[in-house]
């Protein structure tokens, strides 16, 4: 059965993807080159590499379900999830070891609600949810590293701890929000019991606010990718597309 969407057409890119052709053209560049176009063993794909990454992008901006998802590629609903499985995983995020002096980081959590309840809990926003950690580079607003998701009834100083960003991090100063107590992070001044904040204090708050907003800004770039508000994948599929979402954003946000 034929397709309608193919990676052969770049008109369709964009409306699916949220990538420019250019953009989608040097992502397959940096994928050839790292072997995700190498022959397997075993009966080869019903799809050339390009219409894979498609299909999965495809899947993490729009959340269609896998049968729809198939008839657009002209697949079976089984190829559709074996291309997820398998394509998933590489286009994931390569997070950051090494930060050059003068780095300063902003880290926040954000939920996502996923129906897979052996990784998740109920959280605030009364859905099973995730809480993924993500660090963020102040200046380029490039995302560095994201945490392995944890149950999202877990708050951030835990989260941040549990998730492996602390470790990712190290000793690079990072900017957090005031829920982050006790973490040695720089968070905002709070103001003491029966007292009022000093005046450098407030002005630090208010530049503090400015800079944080950035982590801000950049989930809801990320929120614009549907599998982050409700995603059904599970296992490791939240975190891969959570990852493989940042790769993507921070394409974006390079050109």
């Amino acid at each position: 059965m034929a397709g309608v969407i193919t990676a052969s057409e770049s008109s369709w890119i964009a409306p699916f993807t949220g990538l420019s052709s250019r953009d989608f053209r040097k992502l397959m560049t940096v994928m050839h080159r790292e072997g995700a176009g190498n022959v397997r063993p075993g009966r080869p794909w019903s799809l050339p590499l390009e219409d894979r990454v498609l299909l999965v992008a495809t899947y993490w901006r729009t959340n269609l379900t896998l049968r729809q998802l198939a008839l657009l590629f002209g697949v079976s609903k089984s190829a559709a999830d074996r291309i997820i499985d398998h394509i998933g995983p590489l286009l994931v995020l390569k997070p950051r070891h090494r930060f050059r002096k003068g780095t300063v980081l902003i880290v926040d959590g954000t939920l996502v609600p996923t129906r897979d309840h052996t990784i998740a809990e109920k959280s605030k926003n009364y859905r099973y949810s995730t809480n993924h950690q993500v660090v963020v580079d102040a200046d380029s607003r490039r995302i560095v590293v994201v945490g392995r998701p944890v149950p999202g009834n877990r708050n951030d100083c835990k989260a941040w701890a549990e998730s492996g960003v602390k470790d990712a991090v190290g000793k690079t100063m990072t900017i957090a929000d005031g829920g982050y107590p006790g973490t040695g992070l720089v968070i905002p001044h709070r103001r003491p019991r029966g007292g009022e904040l000093t005046g450098w204090q407030v002005e630090h708050n208010r530049g503090h606010k400015q800079v944080h907003a950035r982590v801000e800004h950049v989930f809801a770039r990320m929120k614009a990718w549907k599998i982050l508000r409700d995603c059904r994948l599970r296992g490791d599929g939240v975190h891969h597309a959570m990852l493989g979402i940042a790769r993507l954003h921070n394409l974006v946000q390079a050109t």
